[in-house]
């Protein structure tokens, strides 16, 4: 597996972590489904995006043609 798809695994189980604390104290039933859902969706968004960001340098080759 890639260190993109470890970092994106971690910060997955991060926030089912987070999700799991709001759950056991009730806070996600004062927030409602809706507003958990987009909440869910925006924070994997932007796990994706850090994990792209911290990818790794790309680097070019260059091909010496005789």
């Amino acid at each position: 597996m890639k260190w993109t798809g470890m970092y994106f695994l971690g910060y997955a189980l991060l926030i089912l972590g987070l999700l799991g604390a709001l759950w056991k104290t009730g806070v996600l039933e004062s927030i409602g489904t809706v507003w958990t859902l987009i909440g869910i969706v925006m924070a994997i968004g932007i796990g994706v995006m850090i994990a792209v960001t911290h990818s790794g340098t790309k680097e070019n080759l260059e091909i010496d043609r005789k």
